[in-house]
């Protein structure tokens, strides 16, 4: 066989095995959005390429890649393994977890470091088996092993909802013997994360990609609680999770942007100087620019707000600190907060005990390194409003525009909305469902959120 002949039939069977395994994972979407239809644009969101050194299918959030051998072999068996493959991308995508680093992300991998990557990408994979195997649906239903009945069974002991990092904070403290390790690994491993930008230390995250799948997950939210009727016994935990990774993925330094305001600071405005004629006045007088830079510029930054802390004793210490050391993370950066601030700290139960003005970074910390709180009654949220009310008399502040109320939310709330943006902050931990009043903004947070790193 001629050389060019012998190329013209790789490349033949290259398009057919490129086509067959494209036609598999189309079969597995369709037969998936009959019964979910809730998940159609997430479903619809991939094209498909062989990849022949992946191990059996994987994705990086846009293209599914397939080893065709692979595929056409796990479809022979069962399809209903396609199936629940395609899915178990899917959810991976949704919940974003091809973004999820851990603090040595970006470090060059040791036996330490590769561990954690393997307890990562494990607790991935069990989060979303855990969630499909709870889902009530012909096209992926299919029988449990013993091993994995067993996991379920500890896992769901807390009786919290089993996200990634829920799970990979359990098998933490299990303390698991290599053998263990790897019998969990091969239970649970469906897809190859090797595409993972995660995976990659050395590349940028993409918010595009992480943006896209967040709309994708909010619209599905949308859907199961607005819209759709299939959210119910069928779909087991999913919309919880959908919730839990919706009020985890926070950005606290944008919420805090909220309670911003414009305001002068002193420095140059590169936006309205015009370098043109400053340089062309130094060239033709020698050291006379024609223009000067403006010494001010307005931006929009944090200058007041108030923090309450409810120190009923409902409330956790530990986690009062973690909310404050959070609070003083975000207030120590320069492009989020002005020079000089007026924040109070208020600590209140049934009564005001203690109002703490903080004007800096450094009045902050010292807050910090010496908290004590005071009061352990029942919660009236009454009285700090009240409070703030005869600060706002006295001119204590010239443009409030928010207070945070970290509590676990059992109290006796204001009837009148007050002047300024409300925020209740809940710890997940603690949270049961309560209604805030309508003027009021509610934030659930999990402790996981502390201290996460690069996620």
């Amino acid at each position: 066989m001629e050389p060019e002949d012998k190329t013209q039939e790789i490349a033949e069977r290259a398009e057919r095995l490129q086509e067959i395994g494209s036609s598999i994972l189309r079969a597995a979407r369709d037969e998936l959005y009959l019964g979910m239809r809730f998940l159609d644009v997430a479903l619809s969101s991939f094209s498909y390429q062989m990849d022949g050194q992946i191990h059996g299918f994987g994705t990086d959030g846009r293209v599914m890649y397939f080893q065709p051998q692979m595929l056409g072999g796990l479809y022979r068996e069962n399809r209903i393994l396609v199936n629940r493959g395609y899915l178990h991308m899917v959810f991976h995508c949704i919940f974003r977890h091809f973004a999820w680093r851990g603090a040595e992300g970006r470090k060059r991998a040791d036996d330490g470091t590769k561990i954690q990557e393997r307890m990562r990408d494990l607790s991935c994979d069990i989060a979303v088996e855990h969630m499909i195997d709870g889902m009530n649906y012909r096209s992926i239903r299919f029988s449990r092993s013993l091993l994995r009945r067993e996991t379920y069974r500890l896992l769901e002991k807390e009786g919290k909802t089993l996200n990634a990092q829920r799970v990979y904070k359990i098998l933490s403290e299990w303390n698991l013997s290599e053998k263990d390790f790897t019998d969990l690994e091969q239970e649970f491993r469906t897809d190859d994360h090797r595409y993972w930008e995660s995976k990659k230390p050395d590349q940028k995250p993409n918010p595009m990609l992480s943006r896209k799948w967040g709309e994708i997950n909010d619209g599905i939210e949308t859907d199961l609680e607005t819209f759709s009727q299939e959210a119910g016994e069928r779909d087991g935990d999913f919309l919880e999770q959908i919730k839990t990774e919706n009020r985890s993925r926070y950005d606290y330094r944008e919420f805090l942007r909220k309670f911003a305001v414009f305001h002068e600071e002193l420095a140059v405005d590169d936006d309205s100087f015009d370098y043109n004629f400053y340089t062309y006045g130094l060239r033709l007088y020698g050291n006379m620019p024609l223009i000067e830079p403006l010494e001010s510029k307005e931006v929009k930054k944090i200058e007041e707000f108030v923090i309450v802390i409810d120190t009923s004793m409902s409330c956790s210490g530990e986690l009062v600190r973690k909310f404050l050391e959070e609070t003083y993370g975000v207030l120590s950066e320069s492009e989020n907060f002005f020079t000089k601030i007026n924040v109070h700290i208020i600590q209140c139960d049934e009564k005001v005990h203690t109002d703490k003005k903080i004007t800096s970074q450094k009045e902050m910390k010292d807050y910090m390194e010496h908290l004590e709180l005071y009061g352990d009654g029942g919660t009236d949220f009454r009285p700090a409003f009240e409070w703030v009310d005869k600060l706002l008399e006295q001119h204590e502040f010239h443009n409030l525009k928010g207070l945070i109320y970290f509590t676990d939310g059992f109290g006796i709330y204001p009837k009148k909305m007050p002047p300024y943006k409300t925020v209740f902050v809940f710890m997940q931990d603690n949270y049961r469902d309560v209604d805030v009043p309508v003027w009021a903004m509610k934030l659930i947070l999990d402790e996981d959120d502390f201290e996460k790193t690069d996620r």
